[in-house]
């Protein structure tokens, strides 16, 4: 298996195009978030092809299931952090674009489980 290849799902690379849009959006926030919804909603972004791509380097396909079913766990907590974003700090037109990329990353991630499952 080609270690870099996880570069080249779709998933994948939406889910760092995602990590970009989290980062424009964070430097929307008040300072009194910094420790707060900023670090979280980060670590949950970063989390998501994160861990598509170490599962993909696993050996075992349950394994890479796992992962990537983690990294749709993080991604529900990316969609509900830009939620409250949405609510409380940023007008909901600049939180557009991450939420779209977050619907279309949990399309994908569902669809791979699926595929992968069915194998």
């Amino acid at each position: 298996m080609n270690e870099k290849a996880y570069r080249k799902l779709v998933a994948w690379q939406r889910a760092m195009d995602l990590v970009d849009e989290v980062y424009r959006l964070v430097k929307l926030l008040p300072a009194d978030e910094r420790f707060g919804l900023t670090s979280q909603l980060t670590r949950c972004a970063i989390s998501v092809p994160s861990n598509i791509a170490e599962g993909y380097g696993r050996e075992h396909r349950g394994d890479y299931v796992r992962f990537l079913s983690i990294a749709r766990g993080s991604l529900m907590e990316v969609e509900t952090q830009l939620i409250i974003c949405a609510r409380n700090h940023i007008d909901r037109g600049q939180v557009i674009p991450a939420w779209e990329l977050a619907q279309e990353t949990g399309k994908l991630l569902t669809a791979m489980i699926r595929s992968l499952k069915e194998k």
